[in-house]
């Protein structure tokens, strides 16, 4: 296919996506299905302009005044990609597959400045409705965080010191361009490309497939260290889901002790069974909610480790399309959810045992509040600094710039280069 052609395909996705509120990956997979001529590279571009489309719906639309997935198409292709008008318009006019040719106002659209009249969500691309929000957290950087958002997100993986180690892993993955990550100790990263470029495809590689290392954002990476597993201890992943997290415990506690893997959805936890395995992690426990209970676990967990459900505004990067389908009544769900969880979780801590609050949210309501009215309403629980934790564990690396009095942390691709994550630490005092 040439530019022109996948162009088209992506306005047909996106249309899609608009007009029948559909997640964006089925959409994709369903037009690859149906358009077996179009190879890999191909779906690789058409994807890339959907996503980026996504990512910068706000700030392309107000820049052509015109929101429909043509103009989000034609613009990432011109602007967000730099090709520039004059390329477009050879695309269109050579190519029988490519869309119609470029009207006069699209062109003098695509021609001209970024507009100075553009508000700061959209700038941002952040939902209008959330900015008031997102200024609450950011303040004064809240549409540097909010273009950092709208980036491509890398690969990041992380090592799984079970089984090798990352300079060693490195050198396996030297043709992949990974690098060590820059905060987590564990961790390994493949920069994200621009425009055309194809990211590789490193779950085919022998270190994968051998478990010698798992697919996991460093912030994801980082939440789990700083909850601070130790070999020995009785664990409880509460809100285990894939199983990525209960992955990074059960390597931090050398495969010594107890971690339990628990989640209220079986279906998310469905995938834990073959990554345990490939990881060769010997210390878990499945606990499936169909079949078995908790209820010998309360007041055993020297760590009840809690990743909640939430809206997940820390990874738009990932999934952009999440951001424009994201409601208020979401948000109120999910702030419900995470009062259940917190309330529930609670009970399997013993006295002087931790409890780790993390989300991928950045809103205020899902993460320092949800904290406050915790403690709050227990008394038998005092906060521990997140961030003592961090300069213990982590000594010499930069200090997050999000941090509450409490010392709760949130890590941003802006300031942390990593998925946006909430991490807060509580202790059982009673």
């Amino acid at each position: 296919m040439k530019d022109g052609g996948r162009l088209a395909a992506a306005i047909e996705v996106l249309d899609e996506v608009e007009r029948r509120h559909r997640p964006v990956q089925v959409v994709l997979k369903e037009w690859g299905s149906s358009h077996r001529f179009a190879g890999s590279g191909d779906r690789t571009v058409i994807g890339n302009l959907v996503f980026d489309a996504l990512r910068n719906r706000a700030s392309l639309a107000a820049h052509m005044q015109d929101e429909c997935p043509r103009a989000l198409a034609l613009a990432t292709y011109v602007l967000t990609w730099d090709k520039g008008l004059e390329a477009l318009t050879t695309v269109l006019n050579e190519d029988r597959h490519a869309p119609e040719a470029l009207t006069e106002a699209e062109a003098d659209r695509l021609a001209a400045a970024v507009p100075d009249d553009l508000q700061p969500w959209q700038a941002a691309d952040v939902p209008e409705w959330l900015w008031p929000k997102f200024t609450a957290v950011f303040g004064g950087d809240a549409v540097t965080e909010g273009r950092a958002l709208a980036q491509r997100a890398p690969v990041d993986m992380r090592v799984n010191t079970l089984k090798s180690d990352r300079e060693k892993l490195l050198k396996k993955l030297g043709h992949t361009g990974a690098q060590g990550t820059g905060l987590s100790p564990h961790g390994m990263r493949i920069e994200a490309k621009p425009g055309l470029g194809r990211m590789p495809h490193v779950q085919a590689e022998e270190g994968y497939r051998k478990g010698w290392f798992d697919l996991q954002d460093e912030a994801s990476q980082l939440a789990a260290l700083l909850a601070g597993a130790q070999p020995g201890q009785q664990v409880l992943d509460y809100c285990a889901g894939g199983g990525g997290k209960t992955l990074a415990l059960a390597a931090a506690m050398q495969n010594k002790g107890q971690l339990y893997a628990y989640d209220a959805d079986r279906l998310r936890l469905a995938p834990i069974h073959e990554r345990l395995q490939r990881a060769g992690v010997r210390n878990i426990q499945v606990r499936d909610p169909a079949s078995s209970t908790l209820d010998d676990l309360k007041g055993q967990m020297d760590l009840v480790f809690i990743d909640a459900p939430c809206t997940g505004t820390g990874v738009w990067r990932r999934r952009p399309d999440s951001k424009w389908k994201l409601t208020e009544k979401a948000l109120n769900d999910r702030m419900n959810d995470q009062v259940h969880v917190l309330d529930n979780a609670k009970e399997y801590v013993k006295v002087g045992g931790r409890l780790v609050y993390a989300t991928c949210s950045l809103l205020p309501e899902e993460n320092a509040d949800q904290i406050s009215r915790f403690l709050s309403a227990n008394a038998d629980f005092a906060p521990v600094s997140a961030l003592d934790s961090w300069t213990a564990m982590l000594p010499g690396k930069p200090v997050p710039a999000y941090v509450t009095e409490r010392g709760d942390l949130t890590l941003t691709p802006a300031s942390t280069k990593t998925d946006g994550f909430f991490i807060a630490i509580l202790e059982r005092t009673a």
